[in-house]
């Protein structure tokens, strides 16, 4: 039976930490159900494309519309293998819908696994899911991660940290590693 798995998104959601994970988990046969609250499938959300370019933060650009595949209202979290947070501007803001949180406390609860990404970690520290866990996240919700009980650690863009059910990495060039570590936590082996 395939795995499903949650993908939490929102308006200017970063493009490659929504695209990337969806296109890869579908790759392998995990059926991806994309979500952002007040969306129902065929919706679509803004995306941002974060960017260095010399500055002490990133820039941010316009990106692709991405697809909203199922009606937010209508999910029940029970029914899911995994849940995948993703990052950018997004995650600020559905931070503060409830039944984000309470989507997102489910999977803690039951020990079904997690990834999030970048700033996607805000969602865990408003669950208030974060206490006694080791993660890592962009480098600016470092101290947030502290102040909602969890350990940060600053590891290279490209790195994940998994603890328990629950593996994070700061950026989307980390992408390889959050989706292999995540892949383990479902229970889905990949040879080639």
């Amino acid at each position: 039976m395939a795995k499903k798995v949650l993908l939490l998104v929102g308006d200017f959601v970063e493009d490659y930490e929504a695209m990337v994970p969806f296109q890869a988990m579908g790759s392998v046969g995990i059926e991806v159900h994309a979500i952002a609250p007040d969306r129902k499938n065929g919706d679509v959300v803004p995306t941002a494309v974060h960017d260095f370019t010399g500055d002490q933060t990133y820039k941010e650009l316009r990106g692709h519309n991405f697809a909203i595949n199922k009606n937010f209202n209508a999910v029940d979290p029970a029914e899911y293998d995994g849940l995948y947070i993703a990052g950018g501007r997004s995650a600020e803001y559905i931070r503060l819908n409830q039944r984000v949180l309470e989507i997102t406390q489910h999977f803690f609860e039951t020990n079904k696994p997690v990834a999030a990404i970048c700033h996607g970690i805000q969602v865990l520290t408003a669950a208030k899911v974060l206490t006694g866990r080791t993660l890592t996240a962009y480098v600016a919700v470092g101290p947030d991660i502290e102040l909602a009980g969890g350990t940060w650690k600053n590891v290279p863009a490209d790195q994940a940290v998994l603890d328990g059910n629950l593996v994070t990495s700061p950026a989307w060039p980390g992408h390889q590693e959050i989706l292999k570590a995540f892949y383990k936590l479902l229970g889905i082996s990949i040879s080639a």
